[in-house]
């Protein structure tokens, strides 16, 4: 294969931020406080649902089925992401670049070397995946080869490791349980709103408009909670990135790269329920002001990794 990347091309306006380090541990801080406060708003959720409709034993239902539902998208998710997406392993000797960016990441990081595939997709793009760092696994397409320096795709990758690292995969798991769980209960809901009420520990059957309300805003509001993690999560893989390759203009010159080719060239195989690992959203178009987007607009991505 021998892929090379392309000629570098960082933006004159560029420029290091003052106080960097402390900059990012900062945006680090409110990353973390962010996750933790959308998961915990999921959490709530489901107990004000629970308790509305079942009580304590239709919470606990709930959680049961959302662990189970998602137990298997876990331990699996890696292999099943890379088949979906026709994702082909490649050797040091068919991209030798590729390689030795990632083996100079993964020794600053202390991490294991991750499978390297690569997508046969024009579109340029980069996913890492895998329930811990040695489980890991790192996808580029052939596109994002072609089209990035190797300042850019370093960026680039050590934005994907510090999603393994940071055990994003782990965090994604444990949102998409609780929204799960919020999704039966609210379904559970329906169906007893149309039967006149659920059935509670106290014994006392819930009010059905009330019920139907619940189970009718709830997913809605459950949604844009997991998409504010994922949002999080991209913010604080930015910044960890930046950290680990010791420089924040090859990823941000990569984004700027990366968001004006994606919408030129859409990727052939898409899948949506997956387009929340990409590095940048992999569908064309533009929807409500980002607010349904897996991830943060990237001009804000831009200028928080330079510090403006």
């Amino acid at each position: 294969m021998g892929w090379r990347a392309g000629a570098s091309c960082r933006p004159a306006a560029l420029r290091l931020p003052r106080n960097s380090q402390h900059f990012e541990e900062m945006n680090r801080t409110m990353n973390t406080l962010k996750t933790a406060f959308f998961l915990g708003l999921l959490s709530a959720l489901i107990l004000v649902i629970g308790n509305a409709f079942g009580g304590r034993q239709g919470m606990i239902l709930a959680l049961v089925i959302a662990a189970a539902l998602n137990f298997f998208s876990y331990w699996f998710s890696d292999r099943l992401v890379l088949a979906m997406y026709r994702a082909q392993p490649v050797a040091r000797d068919q991209a030798p670049q590729l390689f030795e960016i990632l083996e100079r990441l993964t020794a600053r990081a202390g991490t294991p070397m991750p499978r390297v595939y690569v997508l046969p997709e024009d579109a340029p793009n980069a996913f890492a995946t895998g329930r811990n760092p040695s489980h890991a696994a790192v996808a580029v397409t052939q596109g994002i080869l072609r089209l990035l320096s190797a300042e850019e795709l370093e960026g680039v990758l050590a934005h994907e490791l510090s999603h393994v690292k940071n055990r994003d995969i782990l965090i994604g798991s444990v949102a998409a349980t609780l929204a799960a769980a919020i999704m039966v209960l609210a379904d559970m809901a329906r169906w007893a709103a149309f039967f006149g009420g659920g059935s509670r520990d106290d014994r006392q059957g819930a009010n059905p408009i009330a019920l139907l309300a619940t189970a009718l805003l709830a997913p809605f509001a459950a949604m844009l909670i997991q998409l504010a993690v994922s949002r999080s999560r991209e913010y604080q893989a930015d910044a960890s990135g930046a950290e680990l390759a010791h420089n924040p203009y090859g990823l941000a010159s990569a984004l700027k790269k990366l968001d004006d080719y994606s919408r030129r060239i859409p990727m052939m195989s898409n899948a949506p329920t997956a387009s929340h690992l990409f590095i940048v959203k992999p569908l064309t178009g533009r929807s409500l002001a980002g607010l349904f987007s897996t991830h943060p607009p990237i001009p804000e991505r831009i200028r928080r990794l330079l510090g403006r």
